[in-house]
């Protein structure tokens, strides 16, 4: 089995699809975040346009958080494999892509002098991000020389005054933002925090000045499931590989990346030539709509109640006669009537999304799916809860129970080592979100025996969900009803009383 780093690939010993190419590119994209996603989402895309000779580009990525893949990264010459399967249009389809496209994976929290050294290459004009739903906001913190800040839009803020203070505010040194977190407005709030950071941080008018005329904050959408490491096939794929890669990244064909902004810049970023499905768009909202309340609504309000039920991925839970008969009712009587697109386009957009979910090749963890889901079910279910409850007086039962599931899932206790840990039938699990909303979530759940208490508790609590739920027609009551279903008969029972 061969080393995966260049040197074999440049001697032709790794039979797999690459654009690696012997010249040297120039840096292009500053991409913070090192997760699956953008690897087989974003960097799979440059590489595809690389290939195709689109585009002559390479990428600095940044770990968003001071644990992350630049050491491994580092190990393989930044060489990762994404490798695509599933069935489109129909057609089972599976490929293997090398990405080559990434220059160097830096770690900010200790490599921060390296990081503001790549707002000095002329060259680079894209900054991309995936921060999560939680990484887009304003945490007050204080602009320390030499240190990274903890919150993304500081960072951003650092980033872009060392490119200012290099370049003197040139027009041509501004920078064109593409985040990706599933956030409405994505690009809008982020550049509303960076101008909050200036004014915090009392920055130079001509700073402000320069943000505003000379850098661009696209707003985006992006779509691909992309659950990650396949690790039950980890030997079997590097069998046939012909190399180790545990970088590797699986996902599905589908991919969708809408960007609102000018139609200009699109020529700058050619993905679109090498026929991929990115949209440049005046008004990417219908497309937003769609994709967030149906796709990503859909897994956040089925992936914890599948978890707690005992499966572990998306396809077990189409296969599953209860949770599956769940997912239909929330998908097509709950959300989809709430879409605001024609009635066959919405119900035609939910059945392929089905067919992804039941993709055979993917193994998408729904523990994976848990990271930070208190904010994902405020922005991906809340909304069609609200609409439901207008028309017919009360919230819908069966995304009021995904909300019980929700609390269930959260009921924690904190270990020694700080982790915040849910119990699963015999199975301890980690619960990933914001330290202050597992802190919430722990105050509520300890010593807690009445489940009327604990949903009221929580869904009035403000900071969680930033605005009281139990002003919500009948949710507070269907979910405290739910919840105490769960604990009395366990969550595949109470789902299959719905």
């Amino acid at each position: 089995m061969f080393e995966l780093n260049r040197k074999t690939l440049a001697e032709g010993k790794l039979a797999v699809e690459t654009s690696a190419a012997s010249t040297l590119k120039p840096v292009r994209i500053l991409q913070i975040g090192d997760g699956n996603f953008l690897r087989g989402f974003v960097d799979w895309m440059v590489d595809v346009a690389n290939g195709a000779g689109l585009m002559n580009g390479e990428v600095i990525m940044v770990q968003p958080i001071e644990r992350g893949i630049a050491g491994m990264m580092k190990s393989q010459d930044q060489l990762f494999t994404v490798l695509l399967r599933g069935v489109q249009n129909g057609q089972a389809v599976q490929s293997k892509r090398l990405v080559s496209c990434v220059k160097d994976t830096l770690n900010p929290y200790t490599q921060w002098e390296a990081t503001l050294a790549t707002m000095l290459d002329p060259s680079l004009r894209f900054v991309i991000s995936n921060t999560t739903e939680a990484g887009i906001t304003y945490v007050d913190e204080a602009l320390v020389e030499g240190k990274c800040s903890a919150n993304f839009p500081a960072k951003v803020t650092a980033l872009l005054l060392a490119r200012f203070k290099a370049f003197g505010g040139s027009p041509e040194s501004g920078l064109v933002f593409l985040p990706a977190e599933l956030i409405e407005s994505n690009g809008s709030k982020l550049k509303a925090y960076v101008l909050q950071f200036a004014e915090a941080w009392k920055l130079p008018a001509e700073f402000v000045a320069w943000v505003n005329t000379h850098n661009v904050f696209c707003n985006t959408l992006v779509d691909r499931i992309v659950p990650g490491f396949p690790a039950a096939e980890a030997e079997a794929l590097y069998a046939d590989f012909g190399y180790r890669d545990p970088l590797t990244v699986a996902a599905e064909p589908f991919l969708l990346w809408v960007i609102e902004g000018p139609s200009q810049i699109a020529d700058e970023l050619p993905l679109h030539k090498a026929g991929l499905d990115v949209v440049w768009t005046n008004d990417l909202q219908p497309y937003r709509t769609r994709k967030v309340r149906i796709l990503n609504g859909a897994h956040t309000a089925s992936s914890l109640a599948a978890y707690c039920a005992g499966l572990d991925t998306v396809r077990e839970m189409t296969e599953d006669p209860v949770v599956s008969k769940f997912l239909n009712q929330v998908m097509f009587e709950e959300i989809v009537p709430f879409v605001p697109l024609p009635d066959a386009e919405r119900k035609a957009y939910a059945e392929t999304i089905m067919e992804r979910f039941a993709n055979p090749h993917i193994r998408h963890e729904l523990i994976s799916i848990a990271l930070n889901s208190v904010s994902k079910w405020q922005v991906r279910v809340l909304p069609t809860v609200k609409d439901y409850a207008a028309k017919h007086g009360q919230a819908p039962a069966g995304l009021a129970f995904s909300l019980a599931a929700l609390l269930h899932f959260y009921q924690g206790k904190f270990a020694d080592n700080g982790d915040y840990l849910g119990q699963r039938q015999e199975q301890t699990y980690l619960i990933k979100d914001n330290a202050d909303i597992l802190a919430i979530m722990s105050a509520a759940w300890t010593g807690a025996s009445d489940m009327s208490q604990v949903t009221s508790t929580l869904l009035a609590d403000k900071r969680l969900w930033s605005e009281d739920l139990t002003q919500v027609p009948g949710l507070a009551q269907q979910t405290a009803a739910s919840l105490t279903r769960i604990k009395a008969v366990g969550v595949k029972a109470a789902m299959g009383e719905l």
